[in-house]
């Protein structure tokens, strides 16, 4: 499979899913936003995934290439290419699918349970997780469920945690891809968010939890292969 994943910082970047990709034959290839990377032809690709970032889908006088992803990722969508968002991917995805994406109530920073709708117990691409699942979350903002789509999870704070549109199209508010490693590259270059909060970790809690990263990234790389099935 032809995979191509967008990234707009330095230290968010694929984590688990890496190592997902090492163990297939798969063909990768990435746009850097933050090095001036151009986009591709939508054509010469099977997979879109959409990475995390710190700034917010609305700041396209900040990040001129905002703009020109969201043309990117609608094409994709258009043509029924996998697209998976993660967090500000998400936010991405939903906002091109026609909702709006706003400021949370709260932030969401750590290890928080998300909990798996209805829907999504009877969803092949959710199929193997629990009712509640623990998470790692890094967001501040949230959106509202798209148009069409199925919401799979929601959390105590954030209404629409997961989506799927159609069969080829997911949205993750929360990261399943991290790794103790992005975590702390994350910590470092955004300490400043981490101030006194209700749903806000300190830096040495989220690092401490080998299990749930593990869990996370056993969840990450099921839904992987879920999607791999679509195209083989």
């Amino acid at each position: 499979m032809r995979i191509h994943y967008l990234q707009h910082v330095p230290f968010e970047g694929l984590a688990s899913i890496e190592q997902w990709l090492t163990t297939k034959d798969h063909i990768l290839s990435a746009t850097k936003f933050y090095n001036g990377d151009s986009l591709p032809s939508i054509d010469d690709l099977d997979w879109v995934i959409v990475m995390g970032g710190p700034m917010n889908i609305y700041e396209d006088d900040k990040y001129p290439w905002l703009t020109w992803e969201k043309h990117f990722i609608a094409e994709a969508i258009k043509k029924n290419k996998i697209v998976i968002g993660i967090c500000l991917g998400s936010q991405l995805i939903a906002n091109v699918l026609g909702s709006k994406v706003y400021q949370g109530q709260q932030k969401e920073i750590g290890w928080y349970p998300i909990q798996v709708t209805t829907e999504a117990q009877t969803h092949q691409v959710f199929a193997s997780l629990p009712a509640s699942f623990t998470v790692f979350h890094w967001h501040g903002d949230t959106f509202d469920l798209p148009p069409g789509a199925v919401r799979l999870a929601y959390s105590e704070v954030c209404a629409n945690q997961a989506f799927i549109y159609g069969d080829r199209v997911l949205g993750l508010q929360f990261h399943l891809e991290s790794t103790q490693d992005s975590v702390r590259q994350i910590i470092e270059n955004c300490a400043l968010e981490l101030v006194p909060g209700k749903y806000i970790q300190k830096a040495e809690e989220m690092l401490a939890r080998s299990d749930d990263f593990s869990n996370i990234n056993t969840a990450m790389c099921k839904i992987l292969d879920y999607f791999a099935t679509l195209i083989d």
